[in-house]
């Protein structure tokens, strides 16, 4: 049986592989508030406010703000508390570097998104090693692991689906039983919901637009005290956090009677959104994906103003994007978690939305999730 102590290990040992390939004794995570950084809960199980420093000979020391947290949920070789160094990570990196036996001169990486001040006060500091901060570097090997999801994530995924599926049922029950009226309704549902069945939160701001901000991609605010579901066109875009991964669901309530130009709208977006995921499959470019849902609306004379998707995981926007941007490179492969969302919007009319999530497999996209346009 897989463990998570197993788990984090794999992934560590796959982090100090490309340590070694590159010449780099030992990486550095920081995750507080000012640079917040998901690859510590990725590497050790720990929600944040740490650092984790991890050698090229796969020995992992955490430094925890929270060290109680940290004992129930991290796995790695020692935990070590930040207060003991006054908090200061300058000294906790001093010291673990130090702890790991990690001798003078060695090449040492931190996160490219390090803020210049701060580099500029760490290499003053610790003279001793040499650190490297570079585009390209230890960040965008970690987001490629993150990419395709290990047996652990994909099982975190079966639940996380199994609560959003609920939730997208339970709404349009609710909904359609006059029980939710409001967009206020709608998020606060959402919320207290998904927390009595054990997520750790939403995934991000819940959208609940009714008819008359239906218009924007992403409304704002968020949401409103407005009505919702009722006549014309309504869009519920939201997520829930289990175990640290989310979902992504967006879906669409459309109540009559509707205007020739909404019917049409929603007629396209679910023939656009079918289309798209017959096309995933693995070892087709994300970007062709794209592309055919957007050649799709340009024959019928309608634009989409925003990507077709996105990856998901610790967080709400990750690797592969599914976009038709020049430089997008990704390749569907198994173990990706994509969402596919086409949409059309309209200044006076509304706007459509659909989006579920999506995993690539051996045999191609297995939707998990099960958003979907209401008719009411």
């Amino acid at each position: 049986m897989t463990t998570l102590h197993s788990i984090y290990q794999t992934r560590r040992k796959k982090v100090a592989q490309v340590l070694k390939h590159r010449g780099i004794q030992a990486v550095r995570f920081m995750d507080f508030e000012s640079m917040r950084n998901p690859a510590i809960r990725y590497l050790c199980g720990h929600p944040g406010d740490a650092i984790l420093i991890i050698s090229s000979d796969e020995k992992a020391i955490l430094v925890p703000w929270d060290v109680n947290m940290a004992e129930k949920m991290a796995f790695t070789d020692l935990i070590i508390p930040y207060t003991k160094f006054g908090r200061s990570s300058i000294a906790a990196t001093r010291s673990v570097l130090q702890e790991l036996a990690i001798p003078g001169g060695s090449k040492i990486e931190i996160s490219e998104t390090t803020a210049y001040p701060d580099y500029i006060d760490l290499v003053s500091e610790l003279e001793a090693w040499d650190f490297i901060c570079e585009k390209g570097g230890i960040d965008s090997e970690i987001l490629k692991m993150r990419a395709v999801k290990d047996e652990g994530e994909l099982e975190i995924y079966e639940r996380a689906s199994a609560l959003t599926n609920y939730l997208i049922d339970a709404l349009e029950q609710k909904v359609r039983r006059g029980e939710i009226a409001t967009e206020l309704d709608t998020a606060l549902f959402i919320e207290k919901e998904c927390r009595m069945h054990g997520a750790e939160k939403t995934g991000f701001d819940t959208i609940a637009a009714g008819p008359s901000r239906s218009f924007g991609i992403h409304a704002f605010p968020s949401y409103g005290s407005g009505p919702f579901a009722t006549k014309g066109l309504s869009i519920l875009d939201f997520g829930i956090v289990v175990d640290g991964y989310t979902s992504d669901v967006t879906m669409t309530f459309a109540k009559g009677p509707l205007h020739r130009e909404q019917e049409k709208m929603l007629s396209l977006v679910q023939q656009a959104y079918d289309l798209a995921v017959e096309a995933c499959k693995p070892g087709i470019r994300s970007r062709d994906v794209a592309m055919l849902v957007d050649d799709f609306f340009k024959e019928a004379k309608m634009t989409m103003p925003h990507s077709l998707g996105h990856g998901i995981g610790l967080e709400a926007h990750e690797a592969p994007g599914v976009n038709i941007r020049d430089d997008n490179d990704a390749i569907l492969e198994p173990g990706h978690i994509i969402t596919i969302e086409p949409g059309l919007y309209h200044p006076e009319f509304g706007g459509v939305r659909l989006e579920n999530d999506v995993l690539i497999t051996k045999d191609g996209g297995q939707v998990l999730t099960s958003s979907r346009i209401v008719y009411l």
